[in-house]
């Protein structure tokens, strides 16, 4: 239940005292982060009932719902390594202030000509809230849980974070058709109020005093510009095209502001991302893994896309599909966890990307009828749950006990940076190649001869647009095991509580 002690004072008299993590402070850093991946990320399957109420355009919407996860991943590294030097409780509490404020602004949206700034602006502030909260809030259970507490613990966050995705769009579309959309911020609200007070008396963790942190402009003005260039071209490319002036442009300029941040940052003292921690080849192998597995979230996007332009389903049956991944990623978390103490961490990691890939290979048969199909696409997405609930915590805690004290929260930010960088490509790679393929012939003929399209002819292209784009997912699976056997080690190491 609690761990690892860490000695503060109690500002009065100056005397040291013992805390150690508990469930109060857990359950609050869990609401913490449910705020980002539950209650902001429901956007994405009511976006088009908002746009109705507030009177929106598409294109209006569309940026609505991207530029949350645009300021969660341009800011989670630079945020994760201030957290470190300023203090990871401060940078939680901040979190949760603009949690509140943000869905203040996106719930309580006008009707009229100021609904765009509301709505933009809130969504940018949940954004943030994210980058706030995600990296401080794992250096948080990296400094106050150890051995097998802080696998329990992270096993919990991970079903604040993973949890919170999978059942987004079930608990989006349920609250909207019963009560309407405001209440889901509203209910943000509540949560992140109730996450401060649970969070309340916890003490400061830093690894530097205020007096002698120097914060990096030049490195952080240097990454900004490198991921909002990156994110651009990783988000629209498909839609300028990605040998077009523009992306070719904006791959310049990611190229060269990467390079110059690189520079930066082996040369100051001040560094806010210190690149020794990839001198630690586990802390790179799950750092690395973690950007593959989540690559195949592009496995969503082409399947659902599948039953709606292909089967004519609607966006909440084709939903509906994905209900089993929901429950799975719940109920399966802390097996993981169990599996990790009892095997060790690279057992596990390799068993879920296994999973995760037989679940693919379950939603890839576009060539059956439609009644059947959707009895396997149950089937895949139980089972791609199943596997991402195995690889999440031994993941996570690898790649957190491998950090040093003093880079918790840059290099929690790193890993979690890895999760979105890893989704936005594998969205938009898989989403490249079902449309390209499915926008013209070709695709189909590739497998003329190989499969048997069953039912409707019609629609073959489509069909074999989405059996291409899903190999491409398990193509990531199989580069995400090979990261793991490279680099994660076979012995089990055992959980041990450290002493005060």
């Amino acid at each position: 239940m609690t761990s690892s002690a860490a000695v503060e004072t109690d500002g009065i008299a100056n005397r040291p005292v013992e805390f150690r993590g508990n469930d109060r402070v857990l359950c609050g850093i869990i609401l913490g982060v449910i705020t980002f991946w539950l209650f902001a990320q429901t956007t994405l399957n009511i976006a088009p009932d908002m746009g109705r109420d507030l009177g929106l355009g598409a294109n209006t919407m569309n940026t609505a719902v991207a530029i949350t996860a645009l300021f969660s991943g341009i800011f989670i590294v630079v945020v994760g390594g201030l957290a470190d030097r300023v203090g990871r409780v401060r940078i939680v509490r901040i979190g949760f202030y603009l949690s509140i404020l943000g869905s203040l602004l996106v719930g309580l949206s006008p009707a009229n000509r100021w609904a765009s700034s509301f709505l933009l602006t809130g969504r940018a502030l949940q954004g943030l809230s994210g980058a706030c909260i995600m990296p401080a809030s794992l250096a948080l259970v990296k400094t106050y849980w150890d051995g097998a507490a802080r696998q329990r613990a992270i096993s919990l966050w991970s079903i604040g974070s993973w949890g919170g995705s999978g059942v987004c769009a079930l608990f989006g579309g349920l609250v909207t058709e019963h009560l309407g959309w405001r209440y889901i911020f509203l209910a943000s609200v509540v949560a992140a109020l109730l996450g401060l007070a649970l969070m309340s008396g916890t003490p400061e963790s830093r690894t530097t005093g205020k007096a002698t942190y120097r914060f990096d402009f030049a490195g952080v003005a240097a990454f900004m510009i490198a991921m909002v260039a990156l994110q651009i071209v990783v988000t629209q490319g498909n839609k300028f095209g990605w040998i077009s002036p523009p992306a070719l442009v904006l791959t310049a300029i990611t190229l060269v502001a990467g390079s110059l941040f690189v520079r930066i940052e082996t040369r100051t003292s001040a560094a806010f991302v210190d690149f020794s921690l990839f001198s630690h080849p586990t802390y790179t192998g799950a750092t690395v893994s973690n950007f593959l597995l989540n690559a195949v979230t592009g496995t969503m996007i082409v399947s659902l896309q599948l039953v709606q332009l292909g089967g004519n389903m609607t966006a909440q049956q084709a939903g509906m599909l994905t209900l089993g991944y929901a429950v799975a990623i719940v109920v399966f978390i802390r097996v993981g966890e169990k599996l990790q103490q009892r095997f060790g961490a690279r057992k596990p990691m390799v068993w879920g990307c296994l999973i995760t890939g037989l679940g693919i290979l379950f939603l890839s048969p576009a060539n059956l009828l439609l009644t059947d199909y959707r009895i396997v696409a149950v089937i895949g997405y139980t089972l791609y749950g199943v596997g991402l609930a195995f690889y999440a915590t031994p993941s996570t805690d690898t790649a957190l006990s491998s950090l040093p004290e003093s880079q918790a929260g840059a290099g929690s930010g790193i890993y979690k940076m890895a999760s979105s960088l890893g989704a936005a490509f594998g969205v938009a790679i898989s989403a490249t190649i079902f449309t390209a393929l499915s926008s013209g012939t070709g695709s189909e003929q590739w497998l003329d001869g190989v499969i048997t399209f069953y039912g409707r002819q019609d629609n073959e292209t489509v069909r074999g647009a989405a059996m291409v784009a899903l190999m491409f997912n398990l193509f990531m699976v199989g580069a995400a095991i090979l990261s793991i056997v490279l680099t994660i080690p076979k012995e089990k190491s055992e959980p041990k509580e450290e002493a005060p």
